[in-house]
């Protein structure tokens, strides 16, 4: 998988290419990001085809193939993008890691997933499966929707806000994070559910365990809500309509880059505890 419209992602892209087809390895490339020589598979179909995802580029990218993957596909991913906070592997370290993965030299991380389904008048519509979040927000007009939450069938509350996020701790660090929501250790299972800029100030973040059931519930006559997963698929809703979360019945697996921890890609990402100076020999830090 890449990113094609970033050179660096395709340079990279084409060696991985000649590593892989010198060893002998049938090699299979996105078919709406071709590169090479190389027989091509739609994502859901090449997520399920491999025994390993490589994905340069970016989160973005990764999201993109993320949610078709089995648990039992190792996803190794380059960061080549803005943030990379998925795709936490260096550019540079790319190939090196590479090499271990083929060798059977590495360690993976489980991320849950989260299964949402959208019911319309008693019926499942559709089902939709998420690494970061599912979202249920106001549209093009940016009002205030209305919406009431309920955890295990019991009722919880009711937002007067722009939205609501119910995010994996893996999309803490996404559209959670920007509305004010916790960052919570991605190896952890949780659900978290964030208010989008909540017209009463009580209504704060909440982390509920993994196997709370979370219903919202657009009232009926409410216009103008929309539904978007993982910031790449969704559709309108309509009065009435509901959305169940859940945790997923599989998470996705992620290599491990050996050079760094997630501590050390929140510091590089987020600025936090940089040095200043002489100020690590002085035990000081400024932020």
């Amino acid at each position: 998988m890449v990113k094609r419209d970033r050179r660096r992602a395709v340079q990279l892209g084409q060696r991985v290419l000649r590593v892989l087809k010198q060893r002998g390895l049938g090699v299979l490339v996105d078919a709406a990001a071709p590169i090479g020589r190389a027989p091509t598979a739609p994502k859901a179909e090449l997520a399920n085809r491999v025994d390993l995802l490589i994905v340069l580029g970016g989160d973005g990218t990764m999201l993109s193939v993320a949610r078709h993957a089995a648990a039992t596909v190792p996803i190794l991913g380059v960061n080549l993008g803005e943030l990379g906070f998925l795709t936490e592997v260096a550019e540079d370290e790319a190939l090196e890691l590479l090499e271990h993965v083929l060798a059977g030299r590495y360690e993976t991380e489980q991320r849950m997933t989260l299964d949402a389904a959208l019911e319309r008048r008693g019926r499942t519509l559709r089902r939709y499966r998420a690494l970061n979040d599912v979202v249920v927000s106001n549209g093009a007009l940016a009002r205030i929707v209305r919406l009431t939450l309920s955890v295990d069938g019991k009722p919880f509350t009711s937002y007067r806000a722009d939205g609501v996020i119910v995010a994996t701790p893996t999309g803490s660090t996404a559209y959670s994070l920007s509305v004010g929501g916790p960052i919570v250790e991605p190896s952890l299972a949780s659900l978290l559910v964030s208010p989008i800029s909540p017209h009463t100030l009580s209504n704060r973040p909440v982390v509920l365990r993994p196997d709370a059931v979370v219903r919202i519930t657009i009232p009926r006559g409410q216009q103008d809500v929309v539904l978007t997963v993982d910031g790449q698929e969704g559709m309108p809703l309509m009065g009435g309509d509901a959305i169940v979360v859940r945790r997923g019945r599989q998470p996705i697996s992620l290599v491990r880059s050996p050079k760094r921890t997630h501590y050390d890609v929140l510091r590089s990402k987020l600025g936090w505890g940089a040095w200043q100076g002489n100020d690590h020999a002085a035990g000081t830090t400024r932020l």
